[in-house]
């Protein structure tokens, strides 16, 4: 809910940040997966399982029945450095087949992944999670610090997953601060309260547009 009064900006720690035995048995699963690195720009391919993801899993969401053209304008349309991460898997046959994708902009600090969707038919992947260990695992080999998981909002159990990610910083009052297990465990208010979303982002400093 990004814009209500208890949104945080998050990131995890990638120089850090070490793989729990679960986390772990994700990367193994997904291995045979390859990612590609490619300019922002939206194929039909990239809509095809974005739709595919929405029906399935957030059918009800506030992107349901985003067409083509809004879809193309959220990857275009960027005011940073963007690229779009793919990861394929190949068939018997050779044949490439996206499986999952993530928007993400690169800043001078870290990577931030903006929207990922993934084939919603991969039940037992886990494919949100492994999106995140493999950018936390990009964010080290290139030398960036951090990895921004956009927002975390305190009390609400759908963001709890970005608490296995530690080390998780949010920005509080002007500062980056490590989560608290008492921070995820507090439910129903904000024990930190916060800065308005868009004086968070201002404060994030972003690189020119290359």
């Amino acid at each position: 809910c990004p814009g209500c009064s208890a949104c945080m900006s998050a990131r995890v720690v990638s120089a850090r940040f070490e793989p729990s035995r679960s986390q772990r048995r994700i990367l193994k699963r997904n291995k045979k997966l390859s990612r590609e690195v490619k300019a922002p720009w939206a194929t039909e391919e990239h809509y095809e399982l974005f739709e595919k993801y929405l029906d399935q899993r957030h059918a009800d969401g506030g992107m349901a029945g985003m067409d083509m053209y809004e879809f193309a304008a959220m990857i275009e349309e960027t005011p940073v450095q963007s690229r779009v991460i793919e990861y394929y898997e190949t068939d018997d046959n050779g044949k490439k087949i996206l499986k999952a994708a993530c928007l993400t902009d690169v800043l001078h600090d870290g990577l931030s992944m903006v929207y990922s969707f993934f084939d919603p038919e991969l039940k037992n992947r886990s494919m949100g999670a492994f999106i995140i260990l493999d950018h936390i695992r990009m964010a080290r080999e290139a030398g960036l610090p951090y990895v921004y998981l956009v927002f975390w909002v305190p009390g609400r159990p759908k963001m709890n997953y970005k608490a296995n990610y530690r080390p998780l910083e949010v920005f509080k009052d002007g500062v980056w601060i490590e989560l608290t297990d008492t921070m995820i465990t507090k439910v129903g208010e904000s024990p930190l309260g916060n800065d308005p979303v868009a004086e968070q982002v201002a404060a994030i400093h972003l690189p020119p547009q290359s």
